[in-house]
């Protein structure tokens, strides 16, 4: 017969598992499957079989594993759609003694001495002759649209609040955080300091080859080895300028400062000249011949008569030019062929602007390294397969020109805008001076260099803009040839200008480094931020005169170019998308004073940046981005932790935000389901963990994916225990950070630990983004008499799980659980899968088996086997589910037949419920409680071997020895006699509980089986019995789980959610 408390428990405790149809606010129905509240079983025989009495809680909503698979060809859980997912540092004012700047000497001055410079001097004329007067428009629109919304940008972000020391530097890193402010600023200070390679490497090529040519020092055997020479000068001579300005800087930058306003003079005077060249052509055109020798362009280095042969005194005889082409000065000497069918001509090298020669100069005439330079409609007798000798007098081209070659070598031309923005500490209003300065001297810079574009294809032949170091010319510089009065004055104030440029490169350059060294962002750096007692960075100008070095000793201007051209649009790039990320954010924070910004122009400017690092050249490009990458992952793994309340951190906040409310809409999908986890973790009192392998197991499950919340109870009132909550709180990040569990920490201060635990399990997470696993330790001391509420509190949160709909996870012999360094080089991890509740013990050996400690253990799975069920055809169905699954494992079906129950079984019950009996109403002192539960345990242990022979229950209660007498007993029932309570029962009368015989002798069965099988596996999982609804039987189920899983080293019991979390389909 059964027990009527045994049926009520078994028809009451099975509320905490069943799903509903559908859940409250869900709106969604499950999925529908048979492996959860779809199985029709007999109740009454069902509960008949005692082997698996321990498990009866669940099988009114959970389905044996044996009725499962016989469902299997039913399974119809077709995918639905799965859900969609989509130190704070206070800038201090400087009171600054002495005058303040204004806009036109504090902002817009420095930006047009920065932005003019070398390449205007040195290249724009060869860039319009290569390129053509329309395509160089369009190449300096492009670079001038870029600066320009790059300066919108800039001036937003300048003006909504104070800049201090850093510029452009401290405006990215506050606006986008550490990591990108970090990468963009080394990547400035690697273009500022590649800038003053090319300056110094300016000055030396207007030195070497416009005003002193005879100063070189390595002197070229051949006309072949010109070049290679020139770049051997340029290297020794660019060193030599390199430690001398660095010199200067070290001994005083305050001279550097006094200067520039001399070097400033200098580049407006050179392009006054200019422009008063181009007026005087209209009118007085200069007398520059170009000799030309059929169409092609002849140097003026070797020859001064324009003629093959000249008459002198009427008689006929060969010029020197005859003799660069002949072999001999006779009439009749053998020529080159070329030189022999074609004659010389003479024009006119600058026709002026009235000439109309702009329409020769429109398209473009790129070319090919060693082409020859000719004047387009010119008359040539072409000569087959001519052979190209060394030595003649022609002007060749010296790279291969193309538009994109054109544009990485212009773009650094139009750099040098930030120039306001550094000095903002030094002007009256940064906010009203640095948006109106750099506007226009960037508008002042593009009109120049449009203009120019403009006059140069009005005023000078093409041969000329196309000869890049004016050989026609006789050596001479071609803008300088231009100007008025005196081409010296170009010449003399192009390289003082090239010059300064130089020194504020190398002034600024490592003032930049030494203000990211002083950030602390990137620990290798840091011995950079130190400097003199001045405060001058000594160490950081010596690695920039070393970073300078290897520019000066790529030795070619062009080639360096493209380099800046690089690390100046992506830190302009980065300046747009703060500008555009700050303002798409709308934080309450950002309030510029300039208004006339938008997001879709510094979307705009962003997108011209990134668009010309490409054009200019793509190799190139990659390169930076690399570099600008491993320097965002350095910092973002071994940097200084640093909150500026920076746009990358709210837009962080905006998408996660977004997330949470889009992944709130409903449950996900069974294949996106992961153990989204809650450990629970036990404090001592010194508010240390006391399990810290349960962080290590949770780190091996996790693998970094999907959402942990490490949670713990401190018992008492928040005021009172405030200190000590922080403490717990630095402890347990403490030891994630040194176990490598990436999730959140959550400590709950409450009256009781029970209170507490529920809170976590009620309200720990946010939104969708809530726990569906808890994670627990089993507790060892649940039978110690100074830990009486330990049992209680574990049951509780058991019961607390089953309610939330909530898979739990119990850890038992936790200390024994491997470290995240520790391997397993063999071995087996045991499920043991009796009743399905969602298939999470097939998953949790998959996730495991992702992290190293696990990833050479091997799967099996057992299942149980009844008697009335076909084993052979269990273990096909199963090792067809598990095909489906894509999971590899061992399978074995363990057959557990009906056989009476055990004298052992039996007494072992009875003991239970004798300890439970005495411990609950004989209401013993601490000493005879103690004394009385060792002696319990005695007799169970001794019992254990002689009971084994027995084959029929004790038929009375009498062979049970106790300590206790008639005496003691009336002695003790008159001492605590109450009114309100029921009398004592009579120990030597008592029976055990029928229910409790059957569970016992499951959980003793059960134990005997995995022993056989599993004892020697590196982890057991096992579904995990359910709590019995009638509360008295708490103590008694510990028991059972105590029983189930004794003589296992590690065990983690697992008890479902109640929803499938796994699926054959795709």
């Amino acid at each position: 017969m059964r027990c009527p408390s045994c049926m009520s428990m078994a028809t009451g405790a099975v509320w905490a598992l069943e799903l509903p149809a559908r859940s409250p606010g869900d709106g969604n129905p499950r999925e529908s499957s048979p492996f959860i509240n779809n199985v029709e079983v007999d109740r009454e025989s069902f509960f008949e079989r005692k082997n698996m009495a321990l498990f009866e809680e669940e099988m009114d909503s959970n389905p044996m594993v044996s009725s499962l698979l016989n469902k299997l060809a039913n399974y119809t859980n077709l995918s639905q759609g799965a859900v969609e997912h989509e130190e704070g540092e206070e800038s201090r004012r400087h009171e600054v003694k002495g005058p303040r700047m204004g806009t036109f000497i504090g902002v817009y001055l420095p930006c047009l001495q920065n932005i003019l410079g070398v390449i205007l001097f040195l290249r724009l004329t060869w860039i319009v002759g290569a390129a053509g007067v329309l395509e160089s428009f369009l190449i300096v629109s492009m670079c001038c649209t870029c600066t320009m919304l790059t300066a919108i940008s800039m001036s937003a972000i300048a003006t909504n609040g104070v800049v201090p020391a850093g510029g452009s530097y401290y405006m990215i890193s506050r606006s986008l955080g550490p990591e990108f402010g970090g990468a963009v600023g080394l990547c400035f200070y690697l273009g500022t300091t590649f800038a003053g390679a090319m300056y110094i490497l300016g000055t030396i090529e207007i030195f070497l080859t416009y005003i002193s040519p005879s100063a070189s020092i390595i002197q070229a055997d051949s006309v072949d080895g010109e070049a290679a020479a020139m770049l051997h000068n340029m290297r020794v001579y660019g060193t030599c300028t390199l430690v001398f300005m660095a010199m200067v800087v070290f001994v005083g930058v305050k001279y550097v400062n006094k200067l520039a306003l001399v070097f400033l003079a200098c580049v407006v005077l050179s392009i006054l000249a200019i422009y008063a060249g181009v007026i005087k052509t209209a009118f007085d055109p200069p007398d520059i011949p170009v000799c030309l020798l059929g169409n092609r362009t002849l140097s003026r280095r070797g020859f001064d008569l324009c003629a093959k042969v000249h008459t002198i005194n009427n008689s006929t005889a060969t010029t020197a030019l005859w003799g660069l082409f002949c072999n001999s000065s006779m009439p009749n000497a053998t020529c080159d062929e070329y030189f022999a069918q074609n004659n010389v001509t003479e024009i006119q090298g600058i026709p002026g602007v009235a000439s109309g020669v702009l329409l020769d100069n429109l398209w473009s005439a790129y070319s090919d390294k060693g082409a020859f330079v000719e004047k387009k409609g010119a008359s040539s007798m072409a000569v087959p397969e001519e052979s190209r000798a060394s030595g003649l007098p022609y002007v060749l081209t010296d790279i291969m020109t193309y538009f994109t070659m054109l544009v990485g070598i212009y773009f650094p031309s139009v750099t040098g805008i930030m120039a306001g923005s550094n000095r903002s500490g030094d002007l009256k209003d940064a906010q009203k001076s640095i948006p109106t300065g750099t506007i226009l001297a960037i508008v002042t810079t593009s009109f120049i260099y449009l203009s120019c574009i403009v006059l140069f294809g009005a005023c000078v032949e093409g041969v000329i803009l196309r000869d890049k170091f004016g050989e026609a010319l006789q050596g001479n510089l071609v803008i300088g040839m231009l100007a008025w009065p005196s081409p010296w004055v170009i010449v003399i104030g192009s390289f003082f200008s090239t010059c300064g440029a130089g020194l504020q490169s190398l002034t600024g350059a490592p003032r930049l480094l030494q203000a990211i060294a002083r950030d602390g962002i990137i620990p290798f750096l840091q011995v950079f931020g130190h400097g003199k007692s001045n405060g001058e960075p000594t160490w950081a100008l010596l690695l920039t005169a070393l970073i300078c070095e290897t520019g000066i000793l790529i030795a070619s201007l062009d080639s360096v170019a493209p380099i800046l051209s690089m690390f100046f649009l992506m830190c302009y790039m980065f300046v747009n998308l703060a500008c555009a990320v700050q303002t798409l954010l709308r934080t309450p924070n950002w309030r510029p004073r300039f208004k006339y910004y938008h997001w879709t122009l510094s979307f705009l400017g962003m997108s011209l940046c990134l668009a010309l690092m490409f054009i200019c050249s793509w190799y190139y490009a990659l390169f930076a981005m690399l570099i600008a990458g491993c320097i965002y992952k350095y910092i973002e793994y071994r940097g200084a932790e640093k909150e500026w309340g920076d746009g990358i951190r709210g837009l962080s906040l905006n998408a996660a935000r977004y997330a949470l409310l889009r992944v709130e809409q409903g449950p996900p999908h069974t294949k996106n389901w992961r153990p989204q986890v809650l450990v629970m973790l036990n404090l001592d009192a010194e508010q240390q963990v006391k399990h810290p392998r349960l962080l290590s197991f949770t780190t091996q499950l996790k693998a970094g994916k999907g959402l942990t919340i490490v949670g713990s109870v401190l018992e008492g009132t928040y005021l009172d225990k405030r200190a000590e909550a922080q403490q717990a709180e630095e402890n347990i990040r403490s030891l994630m950070g040194t176990e490598k569990t990436k999730g959140f920490c959550q400590l709950v201060v409450s009256s009781n630990l029970r209170d507490g635990m529920s809170h976590l399990i009620q309200s720990a997470g946010l939104g969708g983004m809530k726990h569906n696993t808890v994670l627990m330790a089993w507790p060892a001391s649940w039978k110690q008499e100074d830990n009486p509420f330990s049992w209680k509190n574990f049951v509780d949160t058991v019961r607390d799980t089953t309610a939330a709909h909530q898979a739990l996870l119990v850890a038992k012999n936790v200390d024994l659980f491997p470290q995240n360094q520790e391997r397993f080089s063999d071995g087996n991890i045991d499920v043991w899968w009796i009743v399905h509740d969602g298939g999470l013990l097939m998953l949790l050996p998959f996730l495991l088996r992702q992290h190293k400690v696990w990833r050479k253990c091997r799967m099996r799975i057992f299942t149980v086997a009844q008697v009335d069920d076909n084993s052979i055809q269990m273990k096909k169905d199963l090792q067809m589910f598990l095909y489906h699954l894509r999971i590899s494992a061992e399978v074995e079906v363990v057959e557990m037949v009906e056989n009476d129950i055990s004298a052992f079984t039996y007494e072992k019950t009875l003991m239970m419920e004798q300890r439970s009996q005495m411990l609950k109403q004989m209401q013993l002192s601490k000493t005879e409680r103690q004394r009385e539960a060792q002696l319990i345990h005695d007799r169970n242990t001794a019992s254990h071997s002689a009971a084994a022979g027995k084959t029929q229950p004790p038929s009375t209660p009498d062979k049970v020895q106790m300590t206790w007498t008639k005496e003691k007993l009336i002695a003790e029932k008159s001492k605590n006699r109450d009114p309100g309570v029921s009398g004592f029962k009579d120990l030597f009368t008592l029976k055990p509980n029928q229910c409790n015989v059957r569970r016992m002798h499951t959980a003793v069965k059960l134990n005997d089986v995995l022993l056989n099988k599993s004892q020697d596996a590196q982890l057991v999982l096992l579904n995990m019995p359910g709590p019995p609804k009638n509360r008295q039987g708490d103590e008694n189920y510990m028991e059972f789980l105590e029983v189930l899983t004794e003589g296992l080293n590690r065990v983690l019991l697992v008890r479902g959610s109640g929803r499938e979390v796994i699926t054959i389909y795709s």
